[in-house]
């Protein structure tokens, strides 16, 4: 499994370094700059000196992160070695090398780096203290115990913040992982989805168009086939009837494979297409209808959905109403369009119906943002509205 590598400075959270470096400029370079400013040239130039070189030195491993040069592993050797120098040269550096240990757990990609390169350069600090007051001096001043409980404290709080570093980005990582799989959930979900929608869409069309072909084929085979002896004329009707449907249901195959253009619906206006399609249905059944179908303007989606309602519910009426009228009324309201669609069969209970058909045509309604509402009864006939919003044209 491939590790994350690690980075080599600091710089991934640059408001926090920011802030650390202002503090270790107030805190720890200034003060000493301050202590030797009245003091004699041979202090004063050697500690202002060592100061500029490691704040240069600072600087340039924050705003030249990839120098070839000074690394932020070779800024710590000097860093430590400064330290230990500055003690030499000034009484009290044990408070800049405080200031200054973050910097060994910044720019160090180990806990065990930081703990080594701050004990280095607390061991240059408590060095140069003994070698300012002499190997005959006291060795325990205030500087070295300052410096040693520094250190500790640093590597405590070190590996304490090191910990609940790590401890986050280990849960950033966990997280990162569920997101990735839940992502890749999703996206299995979402082409499940689109398969079953698709499926439906299919499903929905063949019903609609060849299921339909198919019944119409059948009712009027068998009317020619009985027609043959006593009225040869009207059996050539039904056969010819056929051969349309026929062609129709090829037409509409073709769609479905994707050999022809997507709607599979002549063009032209919706009153025109639906009354070429109750002039079939009369001539295939007999049945009368009456037709209110002025000239409205929708788009082609609204036109080919109010042709599939027409046609199931023509479908339906021809295979379960028995009705001797059909009336057919297309009207542009200004909320959008409405069909109406009303025979005198045998009706049935709306509550009892789970038939796919009333349900394609419900589903392809919502789709374009309409609504079907089926009225029926038992011995009284049934009313179809189906509702499509436009935008206000009619």
């Amino acid at each position: 499994m491939n590790q994350r590598p690690q980075p080599d400075t600091a710089l991934t959270v640059p408001s926090l370094h920011r802030w650390n470096a202002v503090l270790w400029v107030l805190l720890g370079v200034v003060p000493p700059a301050l202590a030797v400013a009245d003091a004699p040239g041979a202090t004063r130039y050697p500690v202002l000196g060592l100061l500029a070189v490691l704040a240069l030195s600072y600087g340039a491993v924050g705003l030249f992160p990839g120098n070839a040069v000074l690394r932020p592993r070779s800024y710590l050797y000097v860093l430590a070695v400064g330290l230990g120098t500055m003690s030499y040269l000034l009484d009290g550096s044990a408070a800049l090398f405080v200031v200054t240990l973050p910097h060994f757990w910044i720019y160090t990609t180990s806990a065990r780096g930081a703990i080594t390169l701050s004990g280095l350069a607390a061991a240059g600090v408590v060095a140069g203290n003994v070698v300012r007051q002499g190997w005959d001096g006291e060795f325990f001043t205030g500087n070295v115990i300052f410096t040693l409980i520094g250190y500790a404290a640093g590597v405590l709080i070190g590996l304490g913040v090191r910990h609940i570093t790590e401890d986050a980005d280990e849960r950033a990582c966990r997280l990162g992982a569920e997101l990735e799989e839940a992502r890749l959930r999703l996206i299995e979900a979402h082409h499940r989805q689109g398969a079953a929608d698709e499926r439906e869409r299919l499903a929905r069309e063949i019903h609609d168009t060849l299921a339909q072909g198919f019944a119409s084929i059948i009712v009027l085979a068998e009317a020619a086939r009985s027609g043959l002896e006593t009225d040869p004329g009207r059996s050539g009707k039904h056969l010819l009837a056929i051969e349309n449907t026929a062609r129709e249901n090829l037409a509409e195959a073709r769609v479905l494979v994707g050999s022809a253009p997507r709607s599979g619906v002549a063009a032209g206006s919706v009153a025109d297409t639906l009354r070429r399609t109750l002039r079939r249905f009369t001539e295939d059944t007999g049945t009368g209808v009456t037709a209110e179908l002025p000239d409205v303007t929708c788009d082609q989606q609204t036109r080919i959905a109010l042709l599939r309602c027409t046609q199931e519910s023509l479908a339906n009426i021809r295979k379960h109403a028995a009705a001797s009228t059909v009336e057919v009324v297309l009207t542009a309201q200004p909320y959008g369009i409405e069909l109406e669609i009303t025979d005198d069969g045998a009706g049935f209970v709306t509550e009892d119906s789970h038939g796919f058909g009333l349900h394609g045509m419900r589903k392809r309604l919502a789709e374009l943002g309409g609504e079907l509402t089926v009225t029926s009864s038992v011995g009284d006939g049934t009313r179809v509205l189906a509702m499509i919003p436009t935008d206000g044209q009619g």
